[in-house]
């Protein structure tokens, strides 16, 4: 080997919250390398960072890492309600700062961290080694040699890419975000906007905790050909319609954009020494496109069944991940990409119903929607409650026929 090539157990390619989680519990003597394209972790801001109070406190997040929304409304074109939780509780998290406490967690293990590098491509040698090629200017080092490759690289599938795996997802969600001074602005309340100012999409706005405001478009590309800047661009210059949201924007704002994907859920994470985690394998809601909670908790279970399988050389522990994986998200995600395509086409007018739907039905509902997750008892409300809608609009336009309305 030259000295422009690093030798490791395993590299990790990208440093979003999945990539940092699987590093902070590989055992501390795998010798690992994280590559990573941004210049610092956390930044630039790639995601709003909504979250649940009850997944923070159980992952351990820190305290100053989040704020919690105590007021959630929805508005439609021509419809608004304060969005019922009950007992759940959102949070923002701040971003920059959790994924920088994420990454001290491998501090002391035997991790290399490479910033401001790019992983280009990968082959697997005769010996069953992937070798890849990486690049940045403020590094001696072109090459990484590892016997297990970890994808984290988000909607770039970079690895799987490279290696013929598996293909970059065609269907993505795709958002630009405003960040405010606070101002007036109240620092507790959520915002969810839906309708024609973001056909095949939703809007959000919220505080940060740090006294700034986001408000922010995201859109299914290509379920429309409109861009989230032109969409946002326009809600900020429609000053009837901020004030109708209750919202006084100053300032220059600083913009923040992401991507992820927005696809039917894939189950296969694991391909021989190549393993995917993160956005590289759809681990955001398909609801709400919401999953740092889930990569920080997904991406930690990886690094500890990858850690014993380097430890033994056996297929069985990256098994039991990809298994845990499927028990825990197919089957939701199956539904909540129901949800995700139909609300895709909905027109002005079912907005305007889903959004009054929302102040009449159970909290409950509402938060496990929100969540992606969709338990038996819940689908079978559900299409319960289909069905007494469509019974109740057949009696009604049966009784206006027999004029008995």
């Amino acid at each position: 080997m030259d000295d422009k090539t690093l030798t490791c157990d395993v590299l990790i390619v990208g440093g979003g919250p999945a990539g940092l989680s699987v590093a902070s519990t590989l055992p501390d003597d795998v010798r690992t390398v994280l590559v990573h394209q941004d210049h610092e972790i956390g930044l630039p801001v790639r995601t709003s960072g909504g979250c649940w109070m009850q997944d923070v406190e159980r992952l351990g997040i820190p305290a100053d890492m989040y704020i919690r929304i105590n007021t959630s409304e929805a508005f439609a074109d021509d419809a608004h309600t304060r969005i019922p939780m009950g007992d759940a509780v959102p949070v923002i998290l701040d971003t920059p700062k959790l994924y920088k406490w994420l990454a001290q967690q491998s501090d002391q293990k035997d991790r290399t961290l490479l910033l401001g590098t790019k992983f280009l491509s990968t082959r697997q040698r005769d010996d069953g080694l992937y070798e890849s090629t990486i690049r940045a200017r403020d590094t001696a080092y072109d090459c990484v040699v590892s016997k297990y490759i970890v994808d984290g690289s988000g909607w770039h599938f970079a690895v799987l890419d490279s290696l013929g795996l598996a293909p970059k997802p065609e269907r993505l969600a795709v958002g630009t975000e405003y960040e405010y001074p606070l101002g007036e602005n109240a620092p507790d309340r959520g915002i969810i906007f839906v309708g024609e100012k973001v056909p095949a999409g939703y809007g959000w706005v919220f505080s940060t905790g740090r006294d700034t405001l986001r408000i922010g478009v995201g859109v299914i590309q290509p379920d429309t050909d409109e861009s989230p800047r032109d969409l946002l661009d326009a809600v900020i210059k429609d000053k009837p319609y901020l004030e109708r949201l209750g919202l006084k924007l100053d300032g220059e704002p600083v913009v923040h954009s992401g991507i992820l994907p927005s696809v039917a859920y894939d189950d296969r994470l694991v391909f021989g020494n190549v393993v995917r985690v993160g956005d590289a394998a759809n681990f955001a809601t398909p609801t709400v496109g919401e999953g740092i909670r889930i990569c920080i908790e997904l991406g930690r279970l990886l690094g500890e069944q990858l850690g014993k399988a380097v430890k033994t050389g056996q297929r069985g522990p990256l098994e039991t991940y990809e298994r845990l994986c499927r028990g825990k998200l197919k089957r939701d995600y199956k539904w909540g990409f129901l949800v995700n395509t139909r609300a895709a086409k909905y027109t002005r007018d079912k907005w305007n119903a889903s959004v009054r739907r929302m102040g009449r039905v159970e909290p409950e509902a509402i938060v496990a929607t929100l969540r992606g997750e969709f338990p038996i008892v819940k689908i079978a409300r559900m299409a319960w409650a289909m069905v007494r809608r469509r019974i109740y609009a057949r009696v009604q336009r049966l009784k206006s026929r027999l004029g008995l309305a």
